[in-house]
């Protein structure tokens, strides 16, 4: 009997893909492919947009192309047949920097009217279309089109069908997206004002503290609800309705409850006697309080927009932490309940390390959306009162100032900013806690 050698007992086989598996796997990638770059194509092509218009000279009214306007006009009136009269195109370029080329003109002339002279740009066709091949306009040109022209009977017998005509001018022009002039005056604007500091630290502010007081929230009202007891079902329903309300009709119902005239906070704080005047919350940036005897500034508007932020967006976090608590296996609890646990000990110890994972993806999330949020402020403040935001310096950039240059200048910073974060944090997270 012959025996295998040491070497050989101790080689291990390798199994090679054999050469239909390498074509299946080929046509698997061909055939996932197509739908890899749509993918790809939808979520990269409007960043690179982004950063395309960030380098730009390009101000909101640009995107509006240039053209030829034309107002026809006829001069003189015809009263019998062979009556000469002038009709008149006025046309100028509507741009002031921005030429115009290969301009033309298109014209039907009415029936019974015979042009004289036509310009040696122009060209009447069999079926009495008047064809003119303008060429360029420079910005801001203007120039009149004069025919004479001579009446004949069916003219003077429908003098009105000259009103009837349109004028159709067409033209091309340089789209300035697509040219080659680039800047970086968008970014020294964007980034070169006062307050831009300012702006980024109530972006980080209202970011950190939106998202853990939803993520707070959201873990009391896990705990409570966690409970069982008659109509938690209608209670669980009832903290739903701050995320599935629409977002105006919510921003409005804050505004019209903490106005200092009517809200009815106000109102009841001035008869209480709490204050001896109205608040007006979301209009004062800051106002003094006591605190041991110390006057400490306090930032009203913001902190407000802050806690809209929180109530809006707490049951998203209550559902994902209550569902996750509901799969805790129950024994840890009952053998910490034999062992004399408290409430708070059995929170710290056993509830807290197993919500640790769902929270730090809630954490990622929320800091990613609140910090690209801009409709809860614009609807509360406009961004006044010390809560502009870059989201609502990108708006003011882009729309208020018309510089759309600048508005994707911060835009990109945005992007950059969350970037870094989702890389430190992904870093930093440990494993067992990871996607």
């Amino acid at each position: 009997m012959t025996h295998a050698s040491p070497s050989m007992r101790d080689t291990a086989v390798v199994h090679r893909p054999g050469r239909l598996s390498r074509r299946e796997s080929r046509l698997a990638f061909g055939m996932t492919l197509p739908s890899i770059l749509i993918v790809m194509a939808i979520v990269l092509f409007p960043l690179l947009t982004t950063f395309w218009i960030s380098a730009k000279p390009i101000e909101l009214a640009d995107l509006r192309a240039p053209e030829v306007r034309a107002r026809e006009q006829v001069k003189g009136e015809a009263v019998t047949a062979d009556d000469v009269f002038l009709l008149r195109y006025k046309l100028r370029n509507s741009s002031r920097d921005k030429p115009v080329l290969d301009v033309r003109l298109e014209d039907s002339l009415p029936a019974g009217l015979v042009p004289l002279e036509l310009d040696p740009r122009c060209e009447l066709a069999a079926d009495r279309s008047l064809r003119c091949a303008l060429g360029e306009f420079e910005p801001g040109q203007s120039e009149t089109l004069n025919i004479d022209v001579r009446a004949e009977q069916a003219f003077i017998d429908n003098p009105e069908s000259a009103k009837h005509s349109e004028v159709v001018m067409t033209g091309r022009s340089l789209n300035p997206l697509l040219t080659l002039d680039f800047t970086r005056e968008n970014f020294i604007k964007a980034f070169g004002v006062r307050e831009f500091g300012t702006v980024l630290w109530v972006t980080f502010v209202y970011t950190i503290g939106g998202t853990a007081g939803a993520l707070v929230l959201g873990l009391f009202a896990a705990l409570l609800l966690n409970q069982t007891f008659r109509g938690r079902a209608v209670f669980r329903g009832f903290l739903l309705f701050p995320f599935v309300a629409p977002v105006i009709a919510a921003a409005f119902t804050w505004v019209v409850m903490l106005d200092p005239f009517s809200g009815s906070l106000n109102t009841l704080l001035v008869q209480m006697g709490a204050v001896e005047a109205p608040i007006n919350f979301f209009g004062v940036r800051t106002i003094q309080i006591q605190i041991f005897g110390l006057s400490i500034p306090f930032p009203l508007a913001l902190s407000m927009v802050i806690a809209f932020e929180a109530w809006r967006y707490f049951p998203l976090s209550f559902l994902f932490i209550l569902a996750r608590m509901q799969s805790i296996p129950q024994d840890m609890y009952e053998a910490a309940d034999m062992d004399g646990a408290s409430p708070f000990q059995k929170f710290w110890a056993l509830s807290l390390p197993q919500l640790a994972g769902i929270m730090a993806v809630l954490f990622l999330l929320r800091f990613i959306w609140t910090f690209n949020k801009f409709d809860d402020i614009f609807l509360l403040t406009g961004g006044n009162a010390g809560t502009r935001t870059l989201t609502v310096q990108v708006y003011e950039q882009a729309f208020a100032l018309n510089n759309l240059g600048a508005g994707a200048a911060v835009a990109v910073l945005v992007f950059v900013l969350l970037a870094l974060f989702a890389l430190v944090y992904f870093r930093a997270m440990p494993e067992e806690e990871g996607l």
